[in-house]
């Protein structure tokens, strides 16, 4: 990836480079491209916890601090040569815009006391000749943090992409599971609107190469793929990449975007506060209007990478269980970010409690491994019909639902999404905590142990916590309350015996 060339013009070299958003589908992939080009990397994270398990944790600093919190940000910017503003609100409910604001504020306004030397944006390509204002929400916040950058009076640098074709991000997904799921589609007008996707790897090509241009430009970039395409020859693309025969694809008027963005959360993984603003983005064309970042950053010696091979590529990362990141690498609107209450301090209420433990006639790390393997295609070890209720009455509700399945079949890491779980902490070996972030009149975790019991056993416990909200929470935990006998019960049981069959035979 040789970013080096660049126009007349001359840029001090940066050294020391700020992440903002490292938790997220594109930060979390441009930190270790930013290493491996030499740079030292900052994070500015609400929870370090969250990157505490990622392959590049101990090569970065992490500093605490929170984008709403102006207060909090000065630390993190000190020393910074290159800010990369990668957050955005999206899905954060009805005021994301006005969350949008206040963040871009605070970061230009912090950024330009610190001295820092440029600001990296990605933003959203905006359509030709359509007024801001009718713009989605989504685009029209977009284009707006990147105004409040660009007039910050530090040099900003706005790059703009349509949809990203990567393993793991959000666009993708929506036209993976469309396209796999559905031969026959009744669709919105959307599917007829031309768009200019780009492969996640020139994203981050282009990122990267923004830290070293001239310092005296302040201007925005579109940035986009080699190809324009319409939604429905994506969809008709990507199927024949996965060798499925052609979609049928029959649009119709009367799907509003919030009705496609209901039939879009059912069908697919991404639920319908971050499908909305997707699909009322792709109302507008949105097509490259210029191609003038090549001038500073040329594009690669063999091209810019095509729909079909950007694809492949995902694909291929998909099936290997090779996603760096993924679209639910973000905590989810309405997630409680505070972990699990400790029991000796915990006060303010209730706090409901199912435990259950059982003795395993198998080594603690086989139990340990049936643990890490939860969820996903293996499922939740009991009751499986109960389970897809649940998660097809979130999703109804808009919630995530069962389909956002594991990042990787066999590890977990802190801020993983797992199905309508994430992971709160994990102590391998011993315990993995999940936070529940289904739609609940409360909060709820799940907490696996593991203890060895001697060579070849080993003790299984498991809590169920439920923080109820109002006479609501109080009414649900009690509701189900009889079935937790066979979901939790049943869970302990089967992982146990998952264990014990999977163990090797004494003697082995």
């Amino acid at each position: 990836m040789d970013t080096s060339a660049h126009a007349p013009g001359t840029a001090a070299e940066p050294s020391h480079v700020l992440v903002v958003g490292a938790t997220g589908y594109i930060g979390g992939r441009l930190v270790p491209v930013l290493l491996g080009a030499g740079y030292r990397v900052r994070c500015l994270v609400r929870e370090p916890r969250r990157l505490r398990d990622q392959p590049w944790a101990d090569r970065i600093e992490t500093v605490k601090a929170d984008v709403t919190d102006p207060g909090t940000l000065p630390p993190a910017f000190e020393g910074v040569d290159v800010v990369y503003y990668l957050v955005h609100a999206l899905g954060t409910g009805t005021d994301f815009e006005e969350k949008d604001r206040r963040a871009a504020l605070a970061v230009a306004r912090t950024a330009k006391e610190a001295g820092v030397r440029r600001i990296v944006y990605l933003g959203g390509l905006a359509p030709r000749q359509v007024p801001e204002r009718d713009l989605s929400p989504h685009l029209r916040s977009r284009a707006e943090v990147g105004r409040i950058l660009l007039n910050s009076g530090v040099p900003t640098a706005h790059l703009r992409a349509a949809v990203v074709i990567g393993s793991g991000s959000a666009s993708f997904e929506m036209l993976r599971y469309l396209t796999e799921r559905l031969p026959v589609m009744i669709t919105p007008r959307w599917v007829n609107t031309r768009i200019q996707p780009i492969a996640v790897r020139d994203v981050l090509r282009c990122l990267l190469a923004a830290a070293r241009l001239p310092d005296e430009l302040n201007r925005g970039f579109d940035i986009g793929g080699p190809e324009v395409l319409t939604y429905r020859q994506m969809m008709n693309r990507y199927a024949a990449v996965e060798h499925l025969p052609r979609r049928l694809i029959l649009p119709v008027p009367v799907l509003t975007p919030a009705l496609s963005s209901l039939w879009v959360g059912l069908v697919t993984p991404v639920p319908g506060s971050i499908a909305r603003p997707l699909v009322e983005s792709l109302r507008h064309e949105v097509v490259c209007r210029e191609h003038d970042f090549a001038r500073y950053a040329p594009d690669p010696p063999e091209g810019l990478l095509g729909f079909d091979e950007a694809v492949r590529l995902a694909l291929k990362r998909v099936r290997d269980a090779d996603v760096a990141t993924r679209w639910s690498s973000a905590s989810l609107p309405g997630a409680p970010s505070d972990p699990l209450p400790s029991d000796p301090q915990w006060s303010g209420g209730s706090l409901y409690e199912d435990r259950r433990e059982v003795a395993v006639a198998a080594p603690a790390e086989e139990l340990w491994r049936v643990v890490e393997g939860i969820g996903g295609d293996n499922g939740w070890y009991s009751f499986p019909l109960a389970w897809s209720v649940r998660g097809l009455l979130d999703r109804l509700a808009g919630g995530v639902g069962l389909r956002r399945g594991r990042r990787d079949p066999h590890s977990l890491r802190i801020g993983d999404s797992l199905d309508f779980w994430r992971v709160e902490e994990i102590e391998r070996g011993r315990l993995l905590r999940l936070r529940a972030e289904m739609r609940l009149p409360g909060r709820a975790w799940l907490e696996l142990t593991v203890a060895p019991d001697g060579p070849s056993r080993a003790v299984y416990r498991q809590r169920a916590l439920f923080r109820p909200h109002g006479l609501a929470g109080h009414a649900y935990w009690w509701s189900v309350a009889p079935f937790h006998a066979v979901v939790f019960g049943g869970m302990a049981r089967n992982i146990a015996g998952r264990a014990v069959a999977g163990a090797p035979a004494p003697g082995a």
